[in-house]
């Protein structure tokens, strides 16, 4: 469909609602029947789009798989919790760290075994921190900050053995073929990466709000301000209350989790053509590698939860009630996947790319591609559709007008990097408030305030060094 300014309709509608209501749930719902109106011209017609829409999205391979490992990792939690795992790692954890800026600093020193993709490391960090945020009197939005910013702006700028390699050299490789520039795509990514300005930028500030102790934003002013309600799992925390804390129960698991991770993406790269670890590393299909290793981390810790004398019962029952801890994530999730593919077939690409034009004068094109790349993210939440859909424009627009090649593509990559990390659409933001137990939208605008100082940054940083090189 040629796109036109009614495929912008589902997201203008998305982000108000959810700020109207404080829930995004209802504005994903209301765009998704909004987009799906527009394509059918009738409200039975627009019924039938909306749930083709959701059932084409549970569908996709690549969701499906996202969406088994988000619950199979809440499903693994929910054992570590019940057998005592998490409770005896904070015991341990709150007698070795004594003050905030240190537990803070031992967030970022997780980085190292944690960086394969921003989801992984969420799931692993996420439910710890959350159970030592009352010990040390952390406000809950300024530990999930710091978890999200030592996340994706980390990942975005590691040249090899995450989630983000393949896919970022594979959109640079086909937008350099589309303009018949023979320049190997890797190192074109590699040139690059220092003119992600958002990754760096917003990575400096996270390092510098840390060591030196620094708040962002107001304090919460009334208590339990944007967390769920209490009530919520208060059975669960009663039952957490009687159970001795047994750190094995946590490690385990965890080593085994992070072995066998290393293990499956040396062999789905292997499996893929890769001759030696380190390739394998990059051409490994990062989701498929590490929803395997968590699927046999399962039966195996299962089989040590049981050697240890756990309940079976206990251990079924935890493992369901901790997967169904995720299943609003999943299904907002979910909701996001559909409206993108509906606004989608209302040509909301062709739309975007043709209202920023082909005009502009070649020392601009770096600043325009990010403004308008982090547009787009902002409205979708997600960094991969940001580039898939900007980079081919970028590259084109470089190569048309003179521009930095390299810096036009680390502008897009920079572009994505920020709905990725701003976005309430963003998957880490939904996954990281869901798991810390706050409020969607609450935590999406703490996030907001900084990451616009950063783009802004950013942008200027766009403007001034194609002068600045040229």
């Amino acid at each position: 469909m040629e796109g036109t300014w009614w495929s912008l309709l589902p997201f203008l509608l998305i982000i108000p609602l959810a700020v109207w209501l404080k829930e995004i749930l209802p504005g994903l719902v209301v765009g998704l029947l909004v987009g799906a109106l527009c394509l059918e011209q009738s409200v039975i017609g627009a019924i039938e789009r909306t749930v083709s829409a959701i059932l084409h999205s549970l569908s996709d391979l690549e969701h499906i798989k996202v969406a088994a490992f988000l619950y199979l990792f809440g499903s693994l939690v929910g054992m570590m919790q019940i057998t005592g795992g998490i409770k005896g790692f904070v015991e341990r954890l709150s007698g070795r760290i004594r003050t905030k800026r240190g537990l803070l600093l031992f967030v970022w020193l997780t980085v190292p075994v944690t960086f394969f993709m921003p989801m992984f490391r969420i799931m692993l960090l996420g439910p710890v921190m959350k159970a030592v945020l009352r010990q040390f009197r952390i406000d809950r939005r300024r530990m999930a900050y710091i978890i999200d910013v030592s996340t994706e702006p980390i990942i975005v700028l590691l040249p090899a053995a995450t989630a983000f390699v393949g896919f970022m050299t594979s959109v640079v490789a086909a937008a350099l073929a589309q303009n018949d520039i023979r320049e190997s795509a890797y190192d074109m990514f590699l040139r690059s990466l220092p003119y992600n300005l958002f990754a760096i930028i917003t990575l400096i500030v996270g390092l510098l709000t840390t060591l030196l102790n620094i708040r962002i934003g107001r304090p919460q002013t009334k208590k339990g301000e944007g967390e769920t309600n209490e009530l919520h799992g208060l059975g669960l925390r009663k039952e957490l209350a009687l159970i001795a804390g047994e750190p094995l129960h946590l490690f385990v698991p965890l080593a085994l989790l992070l072995g066998l991770t290393f293990v499956f993406f040396v062999y789905d790269g292997r499996q893929r053509g890769a001759r030696d670890w380190f390739e394998a590393f990059s051409e490994a299909d990062a989701t498929w590698a590490m929803l395997l290793a968590l699927f046999v981390t399962i039966l195996l810790s299962m089989v040590f939860y049981l050697w240890r004398k756990q309940s079976l019962s206990e251990l079924i029952y935890h493992f369901f009630a901790g997967g169904n801890e995720l299943m609003a994530p999943i299904g907002m999730l979910i909701l996001v996947w559909a409206v993108s593919a509906v606004a989608g077939e209302l040509g909301f690409t062709a739309y975007v790319a043709s209202t920023f034009g082909t005009w502009l004068p070649g020392p601009f094109v770096p600043a325009a591609v990010f403004l308008a790349g982090s547009f787009l993210s902002y409205f979708i939440g997600s960094s991969w559709g940001t580039w898939g859909i900007f980079m081919p424009l970028g590259v084109t627009l470089a190569h048309a007008t003179g521009a930095p090649l390299e810096m036009t593509v680390g502008a897009v990559f920079a572009s994505g990097t920020f709905g990725a990390f701003a976005s309430p659409l963003g998957d880490t933001t939904i996954t990281t408030a869901a798991i810390m137990d706050m409020d969607l939208m609450s935590y999406a605008k703490y996030k907001l305030r900084i990451s616009l100082i950063c783009a802004g940054l950013s942008l200027a940083g766009y403007v001034l060094l194609p002068l600045w090189v040229g």
